[in-house]
């Protein structure tokens, strides 16, 4: 693994859909990203820049082992940085090129370092997507109800 402030999350094929967005109602996936720019007090969570307008990104670890996929975070992002996590989809947007120069950016690296990350992601995920579907652990929620 890499020692980079911004890296790849691809989602195993197994898990696509698998996020707040689709098990919660609109209410609670609102009050949990709003909870994470709250945290992030209009910065990106990940390059730091002050952005106006901030993105949650649910972070998932996955056990292959096991096939559960848990929820570890909700971070708040910019879109630059949303769009290197999510490279697959930048891809098809046809805006890779936008996310190799904040890629290369924030980690203080070069051309080489990224095709070196994504290699490495792309083999993560092949190997995670060998899991058919994922069970969700959602204990990481629990902190909302734990508040009250």
């Amino acid at each position: 693994m890499n020692n980079f402030k911004l890296n790849f999350e691809i989602v195993p094929t197994g898990a696509w859909n698998n996020n707040l967005r689709t098990v919660l109602s609109k209410k609670a996936w609102d009050f949990i990203r709003k909870d994470a720019y709250a945290r992030a007090n209009g910065k990106c969570s990940i390059c730091n820049k002050p952005v106006k307008r901030l993105e949650a990104h649910e972070k998932w670890s996955y056990n292959k082992n096991t096939g559960v996929q848990k929820l570890e975070d909700v971070i708040a992002v910019c879109h630059a940085c949303h769009s290197v996590i999510h490279i697959g989809r930048t891809q098809l947007l046809g805006f890779e090129n936008d996310a190799i120069n904040h890629f290369k950016r924030v980690n203080n690296c070069d051309y080489q370092g990224y095709i070196k990350a994504l290699s490495t992601a792309t083999e993560e995920s092949v190997n995670l997507s060998t899991v058919d579907s994922w069970s969700l652990d959602l204990t990481w929620l629990q902190r909302f109800i734990d508040e009250k």
